[in-house]
């Protein structure tokens, strides 16, 4: 029997035309679409498709559209290949916790959305600053935190680090950054704030409330936690606890994923996003396919790695899965 790792993509995954192919291909996808609409109070399909106006790419917005082309990702996948395909585990990136969750039953999609969408908005609201992608160990970053200002804000690799602070702050990092022989490379990131650091403790104050509004159950799977850098207890509390720290507190994504490793797993599906210049879902590639082929490189076997983020890789895993 395969173990299967569901995994889903965060913000930054995101693009005008997100998910037009699935929509206009299955009624399912289509199905999802509508439910967004109606459970959100706008139309998704609009915003997804929306090129002109920016509003994409604002927190507030991008959360529920990622969290809905994943899921419609999902949907049309599983009601291609029949209920023989199950996740063993789920993990998402900071965002993709939540499509997590959501895909291992812990919440329904109407309460996914809304928690998202408020989520989204609390951090537009109470955010601020801004993050710093670097090719560099945690350990090495640590001795600049203090001088800078800067906080970790993300562990993605154990040479890829995320930081945030206030625009000054990451100035002064970069400026640290010179004296270092390699320079190392640090990429800016396009955020409404530092997002997982103490920039973000107002908003998980505001959005707590909402937290604990919200119905959830157990998991029917193991589901990763960013914050606690392996698996949500088997408490529905301690689930709430730890999205509220999710916040402010770093993503431990590489933890996250060698946790998955030591329990052992044969294929990771990534749904939903894409990255690439091309505007057309053809034209994107998978998110996440650079940290787990970097993670799992020296697993023996080594994981079959496969997406869904456009009708391509959605016919190409469903063959590959039919093989299995």
């Amino acid at each position: 029997m395969n173990r299967f790792l569901f995994l889903f993509p965060g913000q930054g995954a995101q693009y005008p035309g997100i998910g037009g192919d699935l929509y206009a291909e299955f009624s399912i996808c289509r199905e999802v679409y509508d439910q967004a609409s109606c459970a959100l109070g706008y139309d998704m399909v609009s915003l997804s498709n929306d090129a002109e106006s920016g509003r994409i790419n604002l927190t507030k917005y991008t959360q529920p559209v990622l969290l809905t082309h994943s899921y419609a990702c999902l949907s049309v996948f599983l009601d291609s290949v029949g209920s023989s395909i199950s996740p063993s585990y789920a993990c998402g990136h900071s965002l993709g916790e939540y499509s997590a969750l959501l895909a291992a039953g812990a919440m329904d999609l109407e309460a996914a959305l809304k928690l998202v969408s408020a989520r989204g908005q609390c951090m537009a609201d109470c955010g601020g600053g801004d993050m710093l992608a670097l090719s560099m160990a945690k350990e090495q970053v640590e001795p600049l935190l203090i001088s800078t200002g800067c906080e970790i804000a993300a562990c993605n690799l154990p040479r890829q680090t995320v930081v945030g602070g206030w625009p000054k702050n990451i100035d002064h990092l970069l400026t640290e950054l010179e004296h270092f022989n390699p320079k190392p490379r640090g990429i800016r990131l396009k955020t409404e704030g530092a997002f997982h650091t103490s920039h973000m403790k107002p908003a998980a104050e505001k959005f707590q409330e909402i937290l604990n509004g919200t119905h959830f159950d157990l998991p029917v799977c193991p589901v990763s936690s960013n914050a606690r850098g392996r698996f949500h207890e088997a408490d529905v509390e301690m689930i709430r606890t730890n999205l509220y720290r999710q916040l402010f507190k770093p993503v431990q994504w590489h933890s996250n994923l060698m946790q998955i490793a030591g329990e052992g797993v044969d294929v990771v599906i990534e749904f939903g996003g894409g990255l690439g210049a091309g505007p057309a879902p053809s034209s994107k590639r998978p998110n996440l396919a650079g940290t787990i082929a970097q993670s799992y490189r020296r697993l023996k076997p080594r994981p079959k790695y496969l997406s869904v983020i456009n009708i391509d890789t959605l016919r190409s895993s469903c063959e590959q899965v039919s093989k299995l």
